[in-house]
């Protein structure tokens, strides 16, 4: 069956850097595209960013735009975010998500960021 596994959150100052990395198996990885997601408590999730199935292209929310960049290695079949110059409103649970068609969206449990000082 379909699993994300996510994995390298963890407590960032301000200013600081993290790399997610999602682990993904059961389909065929690089034929999809793939996307992070967030949500901070108390409000929705949203998407973060979205990268194509081969890494040639990648969309971002304005928010995170010039800091945050998303990237993949289908040998691994891995997805990853990279994320610089944390700001306290970045505090949120990362979701990795696997968007295969409208009946088979999956998402991954979710790792935790926490950006403060």
């Amino acid at each position: 069956q379909v699993q994300l596994v996510e994995s390298g959150g963890g407590l960032v100052q301000p200013g600081g850097s993290l790399r997610l990395s999602c682990a993904a198996s059961g389909f065929t990885f690089s034929m999809y595209p793939m996307s992070w997601y967030r949500q901070a408590p108390g409000k929705e999730r949203e998407l973060v960013a979205t990268i194509t199935r081969f890494g040639g292209s990648s969309t971002y929310a304005a928010s995170v735009k010039g800091r945050f960049t998303i990237s993949r290695d289908n040998a691994k079949n891995t997805v990853y975010l990279e994320m610089n110059s944390l700001k306290p409103e970045d505090t949120a649970v990362y979701y990795c998500n696997a968007f295969l068609s409208p009946h088979m969206n999956y998402w991954g449990k979710g790792t935790l960021v926490t950006v403060s000082s």
